[in-house]
């Protein structure tokens, strides 16, 4: 009996042994709301009669079928919503982990290529490990984004969502990080209620918001509708022709065009090649029937009228004096910006076989969704524009990214010699200076060291040798001021693990005017 009480002690020790750490928490961190962009928070719907719930965004099983019966809508030009067709149930956005899990994994029962409908879930689990903690200084805000950027509904959950995170994290100011779409949100909720923008709000971080819109990835949205997944996972997820059908009467989408009152380096164009006949006006090649509802494609005029108001409510806000607003886009990635559909030797014959029929694209820089000319054009007062190189939705996982939100975040041990604009370290190592004056001759020695410290070591091996550069200039005698000559020595090192070290070395050399 005692060797068994010794037994059981034993494991009961072993289990606190080895029992999982506790995450480090920073107390000290201001609290951080992250809002994601369209299709980036999950949906449910619930059954008005039992008031039950089931996940129709995301998920794989009957995602086709659900995804019809549930989130199929119709816009209402009278209160500028999109209604869901089915009138039993409604569409609701899940609470828990304080907004967090609708805006991490989005299909959270996906086993086999879950990454595939992260959202967030990298960024959270990086800001864990900076002592974020969740309903502390941790939260998100996920939202019905079939509906209007400027809907008040909306806009009233993320004023209640801004006060209590105030609250829970003691009266503090919050920074928002905004992905892609949810940047138009938060910049249509600082226009309408710059107050309550103030009040909460100390930093605003938006990353790959399509400011001026994604004029080329939208077109071709509208004509042969899309899909959020890549690979073998389309197989088993959303059609396009029901992604389609869906976007169509969607008011977010429309807020996505491209923006016609800004002045475009090169305007962005849809063009389609058709035979003459029968080509006037904006095309309806298509109705799909819904339980009566009879609904054209590809565009709703009625909600072309309503974006176009809200690109007047993005054009016109402004960052109230009390916030710092910082913008970081996508670059290097083919974007698309102009669409064209059949050629003067292939024109289109039906227009109904237009959803059928695969564009070409006039593409410029970007991150392969929003260009880089719309990302920038934030029209505010921005305290840094930062691109880096990353793909639309992939950029939320860039170790680039993270190094410059911990740097404006002040997390864990800021490095005040960090710059996110060029994403390395320039550290000083060595200064030293010594000068001699005598009869009339100065004489001033110089020399001064730093380490470059960068996470990119991709052409560390390019050149083995060390870059070594000089610079003489010199000054010719005048009553006012002394004859003088300086010479430096500049000595670039070969980059090894990371580093990159650099000398100076300098001397001059004057003499009195009087001398």
């Amino acid at each position: 009996m005692a060797m068994l009480g010794d037994i059981v002690q034993s494991v009961e020790m072993l289990l606190k042994l080895i029992r999982k750490p506790q995450p480090y928490v920073d107390p000290d961190l201001d609290p951080v709301l992250l809002v994601p962009g369209i299709a980036g928070s999950i949906l449910k719907a619930v059954d008005h009669q039992n008031g039950n719930e089931e996940r129709v965004w995301v998920r794989i099983l009957e995602a086709d079928s659900k995804f019809c019966s549930k989130l199929w809508s119709r816009f209402d030009p009278s209160t500028g919503k999109t209604v869901s067709l089915d009138p039993s149930t409604s569409i609701t956005v899940p609470e828990e982990r304080y907004g967090l899990y609708a805006i991490d994994v989005l299909d959270p029962d996906l086993i086999i290529g879950q990454e595939s409908v992260y959202y967030f879930h990298d960024m959270i689990v990086e800001m864990i490990k900076w002592g974020f903690q969740e309903g502390k200084t941790l939260f998100g805000f996920g939202y019905d984004f079939r509906q209007s950027n400027r809907l008040q509904d909306t806009l009233d959950r993320l004023a209640a969502k801004l006060e209590s995170v105030y609250k829970a994290s003691g009266g503090k100011k919050i920074n928002i990080i905004s992905h892609s779409m949810g940047g138009l949100l938060v910049k249509c909720f600082m226009g309408l209620h710059s107050d309550v923008f103030e009040k909460y709000v100390k930093n605003w971080i938006a990353i790959a918001v399509p400011f001026r819109g994604a004029p080329g990835y939208i077109a071709s949205t509208f004509l042969n509708g899309v899909s959020f997944v890549e690979g073998w996972e389309q197989n088993f997820f959303i059609s396009k022709c029901s992604m389609h059908q869906l976007l169509i009467e969607c008011p977010s989408i429309y807020e996505l065009m491209a923006c016609p009152s800004f002045h475009w380096q090169h305007m962005p164009l849809l063009e389609i090649w058709r035979e003459k006949e029968g080509c006037n006006g904006i095309p309806h090649y298509s109705r799909i029937d819904y339980g009566g509802e009879n609904i054209p494609l590809p565009f709703n005029l009625e909600i072309l009228k309503w974006a176009k108001e809200t690109h007047k409510v993005l054009s016109e806000a402004k960052v109230p004096s009390g916030v710092k607003f910082y913008n970081i886009y996508g670059i290097n990635l083919e974007t698309p910006h102009s669409v064209c559909y059949g050629s003067k030797e292939a024109p289109i014959t039906d227009i109904r076989d237009l959803r059928f029929s695969e564009p070409t694209y006039v593409c410029v820089d970007g991150d392969g969704t929003v260009p880089v000319e719309s990302a920038k054009a934030d029209g505010l007062n921005a305290e840094a524009r930062v691109g880096i190189p990353g793909e639309h939705r992939g950029i939320l996982c860039e170790p680039h990214l993270y190094r410059i939100l911990k740097h404006w975040l002040k997390a864990g041990n800021p490095d005040p010699f960090y710059n996110p604009i060029n994403d390395y370290v320039i550290l000083p190592t060595t200064f030293e200076m010594e000068s001699l004056h005598e009869n009339g001759i100065q004489v001033t020695s110089l020399k001064e060291e730093w380490e470059i410290i960068t996470e990119d070591q991709g052409n560390q091996d390019a050149n083995k040798n060390s870059l070594v550069s000089s610079v003489s200039v010199s000054q010719g005698p005048s009553k006012q001021s002394s004859r003088s000559k300086a010479h430096a020595t500049v000595i670039v090192h070969p980059q090894n693990e990371g580093k990159q070290h650099v000398e100076l070395n300098a001397i001059s050399v004057s003499i009195d005017a009087q001398s």
